[in-house]
């Protein structure tokens, strides 16, 4: 299989944002076996890496205050070559662009879209392409 972290177009991450990491933490571990990896992020806040034995699978964060009145829930990553080509891409494919092309400190880049029938995902350059 290719790695997912450099195949432009694959699925490569999974995150959740919630209300409540420490209780999200207790049923997804209990619930899948799942252990955590915690990672000081630069606002103060904990990013906590989700472990399927030694592979790191996905994340949950706190969801962030510019999200207040939005539920908890999973969002995916797709890796992509160049994250603002795609930004551009999405607009003139009739998408919006929800969150704009923004680095992630030693991870990469991403931005948030809608597609045109409203469904959101995110699109990720990984720093190490």
């Amino acid at each position: 299989m290719s790695n997912v972290f450099e195949t432009h177009g694959a699925f490569s991450w999974a995150e959740l944002m919630t209300t409540d990491t420490v209780g999200a933490k207790q049923f997804y571990g209990q619930l899948f076996g799942w252990t955590f990896e915690d990672m000081p992020m630069e606002d103060g806040e904990m990013y906590n890496v989700v472990m399927l034995g030694e592979e790191k699978v996905a994340g949950i964060m706190a969801m962030p205050a510019q999200a207040e009145g939005v539920p908890p829930h999973w969002g995916n990553y797709i890796t992509v070559t160049d994250v603002d080509a795609i930004a551009s891409k999405v607009t003139e494919l009739g998408g919006t662009i929800c969150v704009p092309p923004t680095d992630i400190p030693n991870v990469g880049r991403f931005t948030m879209f809608q597609d045109p029938q409203g469904a959101t995902i995110s699109a990720i350059q990984y720093a190490h392409q």
